[in-house]
């Protein structure tokens, strides 16, 4: 009794295949939006995996704007890996805006990794970016720190390989430092702010970008650190190291000097008293060998002992020269 069933089910499981492959509904749809497909060309996305309702459907779109295309530019967009909705609301708001904006220059972007509807949207209503805190230095040593905001608008024909908001933002503080560094004192600035966007604006930071600079507005400048104190009271610092680096060396040379010169002046001592210490044995030795008479040694004591009494008149509590070391009195052996 179950039998009939089976041919019922597998003749609706035949008709959702069929319908799948042959979205009927689908070419009516576009047959009534003024949209030309044919049926074996649905048939075919299915077999390429492209979603049939999604081209026919971005084609309806583009047609009632009163854009040219056709199914087949959608569908190479799609199979490329791109987004095809996004560049139908991107043609038609550039239409609208009459901004000169191609189909291939809108695959080629959209391709390319940016968001051609948002370039389309800041190409007729620029945005601002807001810099952030850039610090720079005026001549006179004053660090002043400034904030800028940028109005810019997409370049439509820089999208595709133009520089991006990080250019834009990096080239804006370079000029900010530039031209605070130009200045000869920070109340310069601080009285024309406006002249820092003027001279920023002049260098054409845009070129190469996919934007354009339509303004640059100082939104606020503070003072920072004494940058020309700290760098001279750095430099003090490091000339103060230098001369007492430099004295230490003289000093220790000094030192150095001094103590060879104790180191001659103990050897000479000690040479004069071994010198001395032969004296006597000269003497006695001269006595043995007959070349010193016994007048000849009162006659040597005599003028000793003179000497000694002139040094005791010319240095009074002073030690005289007979009771200086090496001058006992000489023993006759």
């Amino acid at each position: 009794m179950n039998f009939p069933l089976i041919p019922v089910a597998l003749g609706a499981v035949l008709l959702l295949v069929f319908l799948y492959f042959f979205p009927i509904s689908l070419w009516i749809t576009a047959i009534f939006s003024g949209v030309r497909v044919g049926l074996f060309q649905l048939v075919l996305m299915r077999v390429r995996k492209v979603p049939p309702s999604l081209i026919v459907n971005s084609l309806i779109t583009s047609t009632k704007a009163g854009l040219n295309l056709t199914a087949n530019d959608l569908e190479t967009h799609y199979l490329a890996g791109g987004n095809v909705p996004t560049v139908i609301k991107a043609l038609i708001s550039a239409d609208k805006a009459g901004i000169p904006l191609s189909f291939n220059q809108a695959t080629a972007i959209d391709l390319a990794g940016r968001d051609v509807f948002e370039a389309v949207t800041t190409s007729v209503n620029p945005k601002v970016i807001n810099t952030p805190n850039v610090a720079a230095v005026a001549q006179d040593g004053i660090q002043l720190i400034a904030k800028a905001r940028v109005t810019v608008r997409a370049n439509i024909s820089q999208l595709v390989g133009g520089a991006g908001e990080e250019t834009i933002l990096a080239r804006v503080g370079e000029g900010i430092v530039t031209s605070i560094g130009s200045s000869l004192s920070h109340k310069e600035v601080l009285e024309n702010p406006d002249k820092i966007s003027k001279l920023v604006l002049q260098k054409g930071l845009d070129a190469g970008t996919a934007f354009e600079i339509l303004s640059i507005d100082i939104a606020d400048v503070d003072i920072g650190e004494n940058i020309g104190a700290k760098l001279q009271i750095d430099q003090a610092n490091a000339d103060l190291k230098v001369a007492e680096a430099k004295a230490e060396e003289r000093r220790a040379m000094a030192v150095a000097v001094e103590q060879e010169n104790r180191a001659k002046t103990q050897e000479a001592k000690a040479r004069v008293v071994e010198a001395e210490a032969e004296i006597p044995k000269a003497i006695s030795e001269a006595f043995r060998s007959g070349n010193l008479g016994i007048m000849d040694y009162y006659k040597m004591r005599n003028i000793q002992a003179d000497t000694d009494m002139r040094d005791s008149i010319a240095n009074p509590g002073g030690q005289s020269s007979s009771t200086k070391p090496g001058r006992d009195e000489t023993r006759l052996t």
